[in-house]
């Protein structure tokens, strides 16, 4: 049982006196903002720094795609490395101080292929040309230049070796073949690949080996509702930072002895969230601090040097979230990024011995965070007595009250939402709508029983806690009744359709994006490399055998008769997730009624639509399926 917080009070006075969005009634209703304005590319983004901290790389269109260039810091122009027209580089990261490397997959299917790229812009070159075969990033080895460690699936797809690749040639060699149970490797800080993690389905288990000549041995085993999971090696290779949550609710960071299996030191630990991120200067080998999320980011500092930085940086950037995105690797000169939930923040460069400080670019120049609304954090009691911590965001110029609602739960499920700017958010709210945001029961980062409260409990309390939401903006007269829609993706596209299957007078319309219908379909056709997790989603979601009637009980699609709101479907052609039959039979099913469900699919995208001229397609389509349902603010197109 969760004691319910002293926010809840604090939250009644201010909706009273108007002050909970920042946007009371005296203020006046904000100019219609292009709907492209909030999902059309960033100027730029993506800033890292050169290891020797002399060059700039990051993503800018070209050609309506997301491309990388290049810039040497102080000097004019800037160089495009990248030739990318179907689809954006999905990420990119410094191989070494003249080489560049990126992934990007085909259509969205998540297949993504490694690249490198001089910083010139010659010997582009796919180092993984395998089709069907997907790659991660095992260590970038920086002490290395030309190498890397990469995870590839080619030999099994359900699981991935570790190679070393050459990223000037692409010349590779296994150097660990996966004995079909391993899902994740970690190196030591000279690159040697000493851990590993396995899964059986359910328990997962710690491998070590003190040189890589030796053989991996199991040093421990836990249930996979346990965690125990090795960040990184301390700087002499001898122990392990570790985030558990073994013998406690809430995962913290230990020192951890991995040779003899024991904890060492209490790192960091936080009473209401768990802590699962450190800060550390690689060049001075300290560990400087730790990162927890409540409402918001926060940090607590172990090292004089790192908390002085910060509060310099916030006092230079006040009102903003402040986080060093980048650095040189002596770290004398830094890439700061700030956030906000207005806009998307800006780049900065630092030198820290000239204490040379310049902004480089507002990613999102054409908002005006004036003109944005500000995202609250609030709290709510379920009917079974959690507290649900979650954001909205009211429109500017309207009274704080019979508002219509946009419900936005959030995909995973296993995942939370996060304070900062949501360009669907502010879209909304700009159109008229308050949102709200929930991190419903089996949401990460409040603990291992609020995780485990929503196994097995899709559509039932899981559903419960975003209706309770939906009850808690009626009972406080924010929303108005009859004008209440759901809009969710992924698990929220789930939530979306079960809320209008199963609380079928709840909701005045929603849309479903890239959600799941059937249960079972879901589960039939989950990615090969999930595979060994096989297991785990049974456990948390349920067995189609065992669990057959709960599974039929809360699919949507086998409740379709109950459906009556108005639905908007929109669908990857080529989502490795939640597969296109997931939207066609919710879609048959409505149609053999005799419902018409407009349903938008996209050929050339997979699990949510990446490529610009889509975004557009759907958000269009999206404001003006509410604004007819919901009566919200619609643009003229």
């Amino acid at each position: 049982m969760h004691i319910r917080p002293k926010i809840n009070f604090i939250l009644i006075i201010l909706l009273t006196l108007g002050f909970l969005s920042g946007c009371t009634h005296l203020q006046r209703e904000t100019e219609l903002i292009p709907m492209k304005a909030f999902f059309k590319n960033p100027e730029r983004t993506g800033f890292e720094l050169s290891p020797d901290g002399r060059y700039l790389a990051f993503m800018k269109p070209w050609k309506n795609r997301m491309n990388v260039f290049i810039k040497k810091i102080g000097e004019p122009g800037e160089n495009r490395v990248t030739r990318a027209t179907a689809r954006d580089v999905a990420g990119h990261f410094w191989a070494n101080n003249n080489r560049i490397a990126f992934i990007q997959d085909r259509g969205g299917n998540e297949n993504f292929h490694l690249f490198a790229v001089n910083i010139d812009g010659k010997n582009l070159k796919d180092l993984t040309p395998f089709e069907d075969v997907r790659v991660n990033i095992v260590d970038a080895l920086e002490d290395i230049s030309n190498e890397m460690l990469i995870g590839m699936n080619r030999r099994n797809p359900q699981v991935f070796d570790v190679y070393r690749i050459n990223i000037d040639t692409g010349d590779m060699k296994m150097i660990a073949e996966n004995p079909g149970n391993i899902q994740g490797w970690l190196t030591d800080n000279d690159g040697k690949l000493r851990m590993a993690m396995t899964t059986d389905g359910v328990n997962h288990s710690i491998l070590y080996r003190q040189t890589e000549k030796k053989p991996f041995r199991t040093i421990a085993t836990t249930n996979f509702r346990e965690k125990l999971f090795p960040l990184f090696f301390t700087y002499d290779n001898q122990y392990v930072y570790m985030a558990s949550n073994l013998g406690r609710d809430k995962t913290a960071i230990y020192k951890y002895d991995i040779v003899n299996n024991k904890k060492l030191e209490l790192i960091y630990e936080h009473p209401d969230v768990d802590v699962t991120g450190l800060l550390r200067s690689k060049k001075r080998k300290k560990i400087t601090g730790a990162v927890h999320v409540t409402d918001k980011r926060h940090y607590h500092f172990f090292d004089k040097q790192r908390k002085d930085l910060q509060t310099d940086l916030e006092k230079r950037l006040p009102g903003y979230e402040v986080v060093i995105a980048s650095s040189s690797r002596d770290e004398t000169k830094i890439l700061v990024r700030t956030y906000s939930d207005k806009s998307l923040g800006a780049y900065y460069f630092y030198d820290l011995d000239s204490k040379a400080f310049m902004k480089i670019v507002d990613v999102s120049p054409w908002l005006d965070e004036d003109e944005m609304c500000d995202q609250k954090p609030i709290s709510y009691e379920s009917r079974d007595g959690l507290t649900i911590h979650g954001y909205l965001t009211l429109p500017k110029g309207k009274a704080i009250k019979n508002l219509p609602v946009v419900v936005n739960p959030h995909g995973g499920p296993w995942s939370r939402d996060h304070w900062g700017f949501n360009p669907e958010v502010q879209f909304l709210a700009n159109r008229g709508y308050a949102v709200l945001q929930m991190n419903f029961r089996s949401s990460t980062g409040y603990g291992k029983a609020f995780w485990q409260a929503g196994f097995k409990k899709w559509g039932k309390e899981m559903q419960n806690d975003i209706s309770d939401g939906v009850g808690w903006l009626i009972g406080k007269g924010i929303a108005d009744p009859a004008r209440i829609g759901i809009y969710g993706a992924s698990y929220g596209g789930y939530a979306t359709l079960a809320g209008l299957a199963f609380t079928p007078d709840l909701y005045a319309c929603g849309v479903d994006y890239v959600g799941v219908s059937n249960i079972f379909t879901l589960l039939a056709t989950l990615p090969p490399y999930w595979e060994p997790g096989r297991q785990m989603f049974y456990e948390m979601v349920g067995d189609p055998i065992t669990d057959r009637e709960l599974l039929k009980e809360v699919s949507p699609v086998f409740h379709a008769d109950k459906i009556k709101a108005p639905l908007f479907v929109a669908q990857g052609a080529n989502d490795p997730r939640v597969k296109k039959a997931e939207s066609d039979q919710i879609v048959n099913a409505l149609k053999k009624r005799g419902i018409d469900v407009p349903y938008m699919v996209k050929e050339n995208e997979g699990h949510g639509f990446h490529n610009e001229e889509n975004r557009f397609d759907f958000y269009r389509a999206m404001e003006v399926f509410l604004g007819k349902h919901l009566m919200g603010r619609v643009g003229k197109y």
